[in-house]
């Protein structure tokens, strides 16, 4: 009874160690865009976070290729780094920061020798915000960041 007791308990901690898991792709924007069942797999270790004083190019999320504004990270704790490089005759000429009920919880009015600001999220509640670039030609760029 005791070799059977012993042989069900390692048959069970066998199959809870090597048990299926579901495992999910986020796009940049955090949107899920992938779900595939893993089988006999280890869960991936968490994504190291990163001063910004230690930051380097590759780190910076990006809209396109083609598009010159970075941001970084997404999802936020406490600080959003956004960094722009645009021609001589557009800028940054504002940065609002919206809730998801519409409510505008900062404005920042640029300049055009501005090429980053820093968006201190520590004390805003988790949950996601929209952040709406203005260009001084007219054209606007909305980032969607989750709050942690």
């Amino acid at each position: 009874m005791k070799k059977y007791l012993l042989f069900l308990s390692v048959l069970l901690s066998n199959y809870l160690l090597n048990a299926q898991k579901l495992t999910f792709g986020y796009d940049l924007a955090g949107n899920q865009i992938s779900r595939t069942l893993c089988v006999n797999c280890n869960s991936k270790p968490a994504k190291e976070i990163k001063e910004i004083s230690a930051l380097q190019e590759e780190d910076l999320l990006q809209f396109s290729h083609e598009d010159q504004v970075s941001y970084y990270p997404n999802p936020v704790r406490e600080e959003l780094y956004l960094s722009w490089q645009t021609s001589a005759n557009k800028y940054v000429a504002a940065i609002k920061v919206f809730s998801v009920t519409g409510q505008v919880l900062l404005n920042y009015q640029g300049s055009s020798k501005a090429n980053n600001y820093n968006i201190a999220f520590q004390s805003y509640p988790s949950g996601i915000y929209l952040v709406l670039l203005s260009y001084s030609d007219g054209e606007e760029k909305t980032i969607k960041i989750i709050k942690q």
